[in-house]
């Protein structure tokens, strides 16, 4: 059976899916068609139910719930793993409902820290992720939500923090920040999404006992990133939570569906089914 799996090229997504998706490990007979693309562009595909099986921000998710379930395995959860609020200048906080802010995508989990911390910032410029520093630097936004690796680049590059989303969070709720997660169509069956889960958690745990190396396929999504930079990636965004969600990480993105929820009350779709599958 082929299955169609979209994840990023990001250092953190191609450790957990290298060893699953370049069989070395046995997947029972299951094969998978690879989408490789940015956060923004595979929410937009599980939007429109075009993957079977995808990584996606948690307010896609959650607009998607209908048709796709969270799995156990391969989300992106933390502490300190936020998404961070640049400048090219020093700025006070109470200039940023005001500002022009490039962002991530509209449907990210960063845009939606975004607008819990700043519900009046509503002037806002969608661009890739990895755009944005560029953005902020030549001036044509005033301020920049970063996500992903530019958390360890952006101080070479003479940009300021103006605030950290993920501390912002944390420090409300006192939960772990739900970044990411793997969702697969509930159309795929109990039996076929229960299987899935199992292998995302044998590949992730086959790259684990590997590293610090980190495997070729990694290294050719990286977009010529320094190895020690993919290493921080991959140390701040895979853990635990990504072996399994637990009660903990589970209690986070409810936390988060909340707000998401309040935040755009005309779009409830993730309230009336269930998240996860039954344990």
């Amino acid at each position: 059976m082929k299955i169609t799996l979209g994840f990023s090229p990001c250092p953190n997504d191609t450790f957990i899916f290298d060893a699953l998706v370049n069989q070395k490990i046995d997947t029972g007979g299951l094969s998978f068609d690879v989408i490789l693309e940015d956060v923004e562009s595979l929410n937009q595909r599980a939007m429109e139910g075009r993957l079977d099986i995808t990584k996606l921000s948690f307010p896609a998710f959650f607009r998607s719930a209908e048709n796709y379930i969270l799995l156990d395995a391969g989300s992106a959860l933390g502490k300190g793993v936020g998404p961070l609020l640049i400048s090219k200048k020093p700025v006070e906080l109470s200039s940023v409902q005001n500002s022009l802010i490039a962002i991530p995508g509209k449907h990210t989990t960063a845009n939606l820290l975004l607008s819990y911390a700043f519900p009046d910032a509503r002037h806002k410029k969608n661009m890739v992720f990895s755009a944005i520093e560029d953005a902020v630097l030549r001036e044509e936004t005033d301020l920049g939500l970063i996500i992903h690796e530019n958390r360890f680049t952006y101080q070479q590059r003479g940009l300021h923090k103006v605030l950290d989303l993920g501390e912002y969070w944390e420090e409300k709720t006192g939960s772990p920040i739900p970044l990411g997660g793997i969702a697969a169509r509930r159309s795929l069956g109990k039996e076929i999404i229960s299987r899935v889960n199992s292998l995302i958690r044998k590949s992730l745990e086959y790259a684990f006992e590997k590293y610090p190396l980190v495997s070729a396929f990694t290294v050719q999504h990286a977009r010529e990133m320094d190895e020690q930079v993919m290493r921080q990636h991959i140390s701040l965004y895979v853990n635990n939570y990504s072996l399994s969600l637990g009660e903990e990480g589970r209690n986070a993105i409810l936390k988060l569906q909340e707000v998401f929820n309040r935040l755009n009350p005309e779009n409830k779709t993730g309230e009336t089914m269930p998240l996860f599958p039954e344990v």
